[in-house]
């Protein structure tokens, strides 16, 4: 579904509506063509694609120093998505669902657990199209904000379900369907805030009572987004502090008629659902897990596979080796190596998101013995 909490499109969401309808792969080999112009490589008696390169575990930075227990739970929720076996790094079908149906116990020890993903996986570094073994890691989170059940000095923007009674909202930009109310009030919020949670993709929201709410991504209006600090800068308007998400939103807070007139430039408007239990729901259709989930490229990849990264946390330098897994994807998020850190719900989460923006290498786990399948088109 994203700012990204720096002023880049979102993540699961606004990223819903690009999925691909789900259709069956199956396994073929490679024509000749493919082999002679270089686009597949032979590895291991499969056929991959020339972006990955098969490598051991003893290859990838800081891997026994992984707790992947953490990553072996949240792989357990994609084993109960219904994956889309579409993109171009697509595994087996068979075998995916055969390393689901045998997953270590929720008990197991750190040991027994990496021995399990280093028996069943193969490890394969990602390449760029040239060759190149970095990109780009960013970060995202689901903000917590205050709301209400009704329209208020301070609550004075609606939060909307999508239309039930037929009323057409793709195509229609974010001031018509908040003057016309095009779609379901669900609660409201300062404009501010609602603007931060669309660009998250989803949130939590503290009612009057402290009871709280999860919104998460239901749909888009299929406009383009335009970044609020793009038109601040064009204005000549620098907020105290720059154009950092913080400065941002502070400096729209302090100046009610300029918030109103910037974000509805944005024409893009984000659609909710009310979610219970209350969790975070990627593009994969599975609540997403603090630091081991991650958005990827879904025209690339089939979400749900593990996913080994070795970058640096912007937020205080410390090295970021962790196994994740693939459960989201953003608008933008593209590219070999490129992906969206979920770092979880709440300010603790936003101080890691934010400005998040580093280098580094990338590993897929494919399900031995990996065999290629044919993307779709």
């Amino acid at each position: 579904m994203y700012f990204c909490v720096k002023n880049v499109i979102k993540h699961t969401v606004f990223v819903v509506l690009l999925a691909s309808v789900l259709t069956s792969c199956r396994d073929i080999s490679p024509s000749g063509d493919d082999i002679l112009t270089g686009n597949y490589q032979q590895s291991n008696n499969s056929v991959v694609p020339s972006n990955l390169k098969s490598v051991s575990y003893s290859q990838m930075p800081g891997w026994r120093d992984d707790d992947v227990r953490y990553a072996l739970q949240a792989f357990r929720n994609s084993c109960k998505a219904k994956i889309q076996y579409t993109g171009r790094v697509i595994p087996d079908k068979a075998l995916f669902a055969e390393k689901c149906n045998n997953l270590p116990s929720a008990s197991a020890d750190v040991a027994t657990v990496r021995a399990w993903f280093e028996s069943h996986f193969q490890p394969y570094q990602i390449l760029t199209d040239n060759g190149g073994k970095s990109g780009t890691y960013t970060g995202y989170y689901s903000p917590i904000i205050p709301a209400c059940r009704t329209k208020t000095a301070t609550c004075n923007e609606p939060l909307m379900g999508i239309p039930t009674n037929g009323q057409n909202y793709k195509g229609v930009p974010k001031k018509t369907i908040v003057e016309k109310q095009i779609g379901r009030v669900l609660y409201w919020a300062n404009i501010v805030d609602v603007q931060n949670i669309q660009i998250q993709g989803s949130g939590m929201l503290k009612l009057e009572d402290s009871t709280m709410v999860k919104l998460n991504f239901a749909a888009v209006n299929d406009m383009p987004f335009k970044s609020i600090g793009e038109q601040l800068k064009s204005r000549g308007i620098r907020p105290d502090g720059g154009y950092s998400s913080d400065a941002v939103w502070t400096h729209l807070k302090q100046n009610p008629t300029l918030a109103r007139d910037v974000i509805y430039g944005n024409p893009r408007y984000v659609y909710f659902y009310e979610s219970v239990p209350p969790d975070v729901i990627g593009k994969l259709g599975t609540p997403l897990s603090k630091i081991r989930s991650i958005a990827m490229d879904d025209s690339l990849y089939t979400l749900g596979l593990p996913v080994y990264v070795d970058t640096n946390l912007s937020y205080d330098g410390r090295k970021f080796q962790r196994l994740m897994i693939a459960q989201d994807t953003g608008s933008a998020i593209r590219g070999w190596i490129r992906a969206d850190i979920f770092f979880g719900p709440g300010d603790d989460a936003y101080k890691f998101a934010h400005g998040q923006h580093s280098q580094g290498s990338m590993y897929i786990l494919m399900p031995k013995v990996y065999s290629y399948v044919k993307p779709t088109k």
